[in-house]
């Protein structure tokens, strides 16, 4: 192949190092009302009474709206295709707040400074009520987090807000309670991940102006811009058709631009006023009042018999989405049926969820999305299998880990058409030098090393829901125009999908012109989630291009009066083998423009009915200090798996960005509430992430397998990259101290009070 698979620079890299205006900031209307959010001090309360006649009165004030002002129609701000998992449990505003942050009062004016004044002008009386923080409590409890009438559920996912369940669900094989019967030794364990913030550097933002047309047109920092569409739809009660979103560039989004966390509010004053608004969050908002990981308690039994073969895995997780429903039926499903499969020979197991209500920041997506709580849990009681049967946890994997041609029944009964994972454990074995280093290596001076491993899967888009779509058409310049829906968020989309094409094309990628995600444009996509855009996109790029070639062809044999049949296609060139004759292909965009009946432009549309997983092994060496407990990485070595690799360069950076983040959940990322739900963390001070300093030698290999239904082979890898880091981690933890450590982060004082407790 001549351009995928090479380590192509990004197509927008020259413009963000110079520092092009390609931000929503930068490209926003400088007339914008400056839109901001009064919001609650408490966790669980009734607005009784609000006066806001002062605020209004304030110079430079345009409006300031209260839930008196807004539609009464709950809807749910997941950025998924419709009818959405996630209940309907959300107004604009709403009288009755459920946690600290959530919204009041929506003030709109001139600049910050009037804004700002107007907020501590608006006086609120409220009747505070009892509030649910420990997730343990919520289910049953007679205290309920949405009692409304209006609450609804689109889809049976098991919830029921008189239960303050989101969703609940069941999954299983065989007689699991017989397996662990006749199993030599079990492992049972109990997890617990807290909420992680994404913490991109770009905060949520959004402009929203009308147009000519009486259309509203919002500019928005988002993965989801056709799902975007439906929830302000939704939101304000109007048409879809009456509303175009538009994403610049995205200054990073991990999955918290997954759901409209911004986006309702600019887009309701603008409506209301039909002047230009503009909200832009700050970082404490982006702390306090966003849509951060799902906490989650993942209770694990590990069956199996002496000789280390592992029949039986039975999970429960019990995850909290906080104040509202966003993603929670969804990411649950993940912490079992993204862990369990990882085993391919099980006779036999069980996974069981619930997804409860409290008073807390809502939770959404996060790169991970699920799967990452629960490898954390299965990697980790698996590793203590390992040590209990005295057995290396490397050969314990390699004896049961899912090979290719297995069927997967935790994973939806998928079969794997590709699978290196066993390729991946060797060779991240021998990058770290497993066999010298394993258990650990006491250094003299209060200091051990050691290592540990994990290995993960993830899954390629959501199977018969995620649809991608491309526009491919060919210019009169001989140049292409490739039109797209899924959100470049810094991954690098436009660059690999351009790639493809210019692959199937026979050209190079600078003449592949990319526009991205507008509603208006750029045919549907959902959007760019659930390690989707290679895969199902990608596939879509890949057959629009090979029409677009026959109808370049097709008008070509018109211009030289010959069969189709006998033409050969070079990228520049198309010849008749025959006379000899030959067009370019500026000639075909040339002609195209006069007397033609032949559109040299495809539209074309896919959907997966599989969702082909990506493996990975990580393994890490760290140096523990027995007397502080303090964790330094050493070394961490990663294998993936995902299938053909497109692009080198960004698959490595997104390998890499990913370990860090996991890093940071499994060593520093601490979210901490008050007894009265205040969040602790609301800045970088508090809620600490890994540094350059802190994240060690990072190393990366690819270990490919081809992926029949993907475009080349590929399959995904943007969320997998996240997944080993916690099992691992933990694991090397406990070779250096012998403790394990469940709760997730393992943090120095953490280490240092278990090992004097030792």
């Amino acid at each position: 192949m001549k351009v995928v698979g090479k380590p192509i620079r990004k197509k927008d890299a020259m413009a963000l190092v110079t520092g092009k205006p390609v931000y929503m900031d930068d490209v926003a209307p400088k007339d914008c009302l400056i839109v901001k959010v009064l919001r609650s001090p408490h966790a669980n309360a009734l607005v009784k009474t609000i006066r806001i006649d002062r605020a209004k009165k304030v110079e430079g004030i345009e409006a300031v709206y209260t839930w008196e002002d807004v539609p009464n129609q709950r809807f749910t701000m997941a950025g998924q295709t419709y009818p959405e998992p996630s209940p309907y449990d959300r107004l604009i505003l709403d009288r009755h707040v459920r946690y600290v942050g959530d919204p009041v009062a929506i003030v709109a004016g001139e600049n910050d400074a009037c804004v700002d004044k107007a907020l501590k002008l608006i006086k609120v009386e409220y009747e505070v009520l009892p509030a649910i923080l420990d997730f343990h409590k919520s289910k049953d409890n007679a205290l309920l987090v949405h009692p409304e009438e209006n609450w609804e559920a689109k889809c049976p996912v098991g919830a029921d807000n008189q239960r303050n369940l989101c969703a609940c669900g069941y999954d299983s094989m065989g007689d699991i309670d017989a397996v662990f019967e006749d199993c030599d030794v079990v492992v049972e364990e109990t997890y617990h991940t807290l909420a992680n913030q994404q913490a991109m550097m770009e905060t949520f933002r959004t402009t929203c102006y009308m147009d000519a047309y009486g259309r509203l047109n919002v500019l928005s920092s988002t993965q989801i811009v056709f799902h975007l569409r439906r929830i302000l739809s939704e939101a304000l009660g109007t048409s879809k058709s009456k509303i175009r979103v538009v994403k610049p560039r995205i200054g990073g989004g991990f999955g918290a631009k997954q759901s409209a966390v911004a986006e309702i509010y600019p887009a309701f004053v603008t409506w209301k006023t039909g002047k230009p608004s503009k909200m832009i969050f700050t970082r404490e908002e982006s702390q306090i009042a966003s849509s951060p990981r799902h906490e989650m308690e993942v209770s694990v039994r590990v069956g199996a018999n002496q000789d280390g073969k592992i029949r039986a895995i039975d999970v429960y997780t019990l995850s909290n989405t906080g104040a509202y429903g966003e993603h929670g039926p969804t990411t649950v499903g993940l912490s079992g049926h993204k862990s369990i499969p990882l085993y391919g020979s099980l006779e036999s197991f069980r996974f069981a969820y619930d997804v409860v209500y409290t008073n807390t920041m809502s939770a959404g997506a996060y790169r991970g999305y699920g799967a990452t709580q629960g490898i954390f849990a299965v990697e980790s009681a698996v590793s203590q299998l390992a040590a209990k049967l005295g057995m290396d946890p490397v050969e314990l994997r390699m004896k049961n880990m899912v090979r290719e041609g297995q069927v997967m029944p935790a994973y939806y009964g998928e079969t794997t058409r590709s699978c290196a994972l066993d390729r991946c454990m060797m060779r991240a074995k021998e990058m770290i030098g497993w066999d010298e280093k394993y258990p650990c290596r006491d250094m003299g001076n209060g200091k051990v090393r050691s290592v540990g491993v994990s290995m993960a899967m993830q899954g390629s888009g959501i199977s018969g829901v995620d649809v991608g779509s491309a526009t491919i058409k060919l210019n009169e310049d001989g140049i292409y125009t490739l039109l797209i829906g899924a959100a470049d968020m810094g991954t690098g989309c436009d660059t690999i999908l351009s790639q493809m094409a210019a692959e199937c094309l026979d050209c190079t990628i600078d003449d592949i012109i990319v526009g991205g995600a507008d509603t208006d444009t750029s045919p549907y996509d959902s959007g760019s989630y659930a390690s989707s855009t290679t895969y199902v996109t990608g596939r879509a790029v890949e057959i629009a291009c090979e029409k677009l070639k026959e109808k370049i062809c097709q008008r070509a044999s018109q211009m030289m009066d010959c069969s189709v049949e006998g033409l050969e296609f070079d990228g520049h060139v198309v010849k008749d083998l025959e006379s000899k004759k030959s067009v370019t292909l500026q000639e075909i965009g040339t002609s195209s423009m006069c007397g033609n009946e032949c559109a040299l432009q495809v539209t074309e549309t896919h959907s997966s009915p599989v969702s082909p997983p990506p493996f990975m092994v990580g393994m890490v060496e760290i140096e523990l200090d027995k007397e502080t407990g303090h964790v330094e990485i050493l070394d961490y070595v990663a294998v993936v798996d995902c299938g053909t690799v497109i692009n080198p360069n960004l698959a490595r950076v997104q390998v890499e960005g990913g370990l860090v983040q996991g890093i940071g959940m499994a060593l520093y990322e601490n979210i901490q509430y008050t007894q009265k739900g205040q969040m602790m963390n609301q800045s970088f001070m508090q809620y600490k992430v890994p540094t350059r300093l802190d994240m060690g030698k990072l190393r990366v290999e690819f270990e490919p397998s081809y992926e029949p239904t993907g475009p080349f082979g590929a399959k995904s890898i943007g969320e997998i990259v996240i997944n080993t880091p916690s099992p691992a981690i933990a694991h090397a933890i406990y070779n250096a101290t012998g403790l394990w450590f469940r709760e997730l982060p393992i943090t120095s004082e953490k280490i240092a009070m278990g090992l004097l407790e030792k």
